[in-house]
C-alpha cells in the first residue's frame, strides 16, 4: 500500500480554492517565473542606503543588466538555454532565456553611487539614499 501525503485546504474565501489551479496553469503556460516569490530576494534599509540581495545562482555579471529610473529598479538576466534535443522533460521550472524582475524602491537613491556585485550566486546592490531621503533628527528647543 502506498501512502500519499496531502495538505488540507485552508481557505478564507471561495476564490482561494482555485489558487492551486491558477499556479498549475501558470506553470503550464510559461517556463519563466511569473510571481515575485519565484526569485528569492531581500530588500532592506540602513541609515545611508537601500540594499537589495537577489539570488542569481549560476549567473555572472555579464549575464545581468541593472537599471534604475527614478524609483523603478529593473534587473534583467539572460539564462542560457540548453540544447533540448533528445530530452523529454517531466518537470521544467528553471527559467531560461531572458527574465526580468522590476520593483519600485521605497526611497530615491543616488544612481551615480550605486554599487552592484555578484558573488556566490547572490547579486547585491547597495544604493545610497539621496540626502532628502535620509532620516534627519530635529532638535527641539526648550523655552
Amino acid at each position: 500500500m502506498t501512502l500519499i501525503r496531502t495538505r488540507p485546504i485552508r481557505t478564507t474565501t471561495p476564490d482561494a480554492l482555485f489558487d492551486p489551479f491558477d499556479r498549475l496553469f501558470d506553470l503550464m503556460s510559461s517556463s519563466t517565473p511569473t510571481r515575485d516569490t519565484d526569485t528569492p530576494m531581500d530588500l532592506y534599509e540602513t541609515d545611508d542606503a537601500l540594499v537589495l540581495e537577489l539570488a542569481v545562482p549560476g549567473l555572472t555579471a555579464s549575464d545581468l543588466d541593472v537599471s534604475i529610473e527614478g524609483r523603478d529598479l529593473t534587473i534583467r538576466a539572460d539564462v542560457a538555454t540548453p540544447d533540448t534535443e533528445g530530452r523529454r522533460y517531466w518537470t521544467r521550472t528553471i527559467p531560461r532565456g531572458q527574465t526580468t524582475r522590476s520593483l519600485k524602491l521605497p526611497n530615491s537613491v543616488d544612481v551615480d553611487r550605486v554599487e552592484a556585485r555578484v558573488q556566490d550566486g547572490l547579486l547585491t546592490l547597495t544604493m545610497p539614499k539621496v540626502n532628502e531621503a535620509k532620516v534627519k533628527k530635529i532638535e527641539i528647543q526648550a523655552n
